[in-house]
């Protein structure tokens, strides 16, 4: 893996915000920066077959303000000491351009912005998104709205049961990439767990079994006990102090961007697992639940 990030550059995904993130992480790193401007619409509108006059004056505005405020980034960027570089792509599929780069590349990240909508104030992912999370080999990190505290909170989410087959290794990356950049930005680690209670299977969990009732405080009890032992088993692995850790019960992307706001956290790392060719790679239900709700940066580290 090369010392550089890959910042992708979407006019409509908060640029600056995005630059200003990969440009700090580059200085944390002593690594370089290479801007990959991703702009399919002023290549739609120089299409032949929506070709105007007016499409193409929009189109060459449109370039001609990018090109300022690329200036200004790029400005911005070197100011801080970091090297950087810029590529510029109109192709329609922002994913395979993104792939590209990075297997030429092999950067240590490749950050990318969300968008955001007013409303809802919240960031999404679209389908591009969602194509290098299951496909791109590199950590992803996603780049959302939204201003870092002054000793920013980092969550590592991790499961140390291993639910869905997910590798021991996995979590253990997710718990070190955490506290590398909480020790960069100076910043919190927080470790949580979740698990579940017994109250999926309702009512029918308290039904008299003849000749008794299943114990369910002990099987609680017992619920509680292994996934306590295995956090806690984890936690000395990675040398996590115990004041670091969290263990809730509930489903995990009811309570991961409850948390999160809680904390007032900066960054969720997250995981993703590596599947056969055809399985590809799969987020998990949790994950694909709570990116979406997760008012902070997201980075998805992946198990190769």
């Amino acid at each position: 893996m090369s010392r550089n990030i890959l910042c992708v550059i979407e006019f409509d995904r908060s640029p600056e915000v995005v630059v200003e993130r990969a440009t700090w992480l580059a200085s944390a790193n002593s690594c370089s920066l290479h801007l990959l401007v991703c702009d399919p619409i002023t290549d739609f509108l120089g299409d032949s077959y929506v070709y105007l006059l007016e499409s193409q004056d929009i189109a060459n505005s449109i370039r001609l303000y990018q090109d300022e405020v690329l200036d200004e980034m790029v400005a911005t960027v070197e100011k801080a000491g970091v090297h950087v570089e810029v590529s510029k792509s109109t192709e329609r599929k922002v994913a395979e351009v993104v792939r590209r780069e990075a297997d030429a590349r092999q950067p240590m990240y490749v950050m990318k912005g969300a968008h955001y909508y007013t409303p809802t104030e919240r960031a999404s992912l679209d389908d591009s998104d969602w194509d290098l999370i299951r496909d791109l080999e590199y950590p992803l990190w996603f780049v959302k709205p939204a201003a870092w505290q002054e000793k920013p909170v980092i969550i590592a989410a991790v499961d140390p049961l291993h639910a869905h087959d997910k590798p021991a290794h996995l979590d253990r990356m997710i718990i070190e990439t955490a506290q590398a950049i909480a020790g960069q930005c100076k910043g919190m680690l927080r470790v949580l767990h979740t698990y579940q209670r017994l109250e999926e299977i309702g009512l029918r969990a308290t039904w008299a079994f003849k000749p008794v009732k299943l114990p369910i405080k002990d099987i609680e009890a017992k619920i509680l006990a292994e996934h306590t032992r295995a956090l806690k088993i984890l936690a000395e692995t990675c040398d996590v102090p115990k004041e670091a850790l969290h263990l809730m019960p509930g489903r995990a992307y009811e309570i991961l961007p409850a948390f999160a706001f809680e904390q007032r956290a900066s960054l969720v790392v997250m995981g993703a697992l590596a599947r056969s060719k055809l399985k590809q790679r799969i987020v998990g239900s949790t994950a694909a639940r709570v990116l979406d709700h997760l008012h902070c940066d997201v980075l998805v580290a992946h198990a190769r």
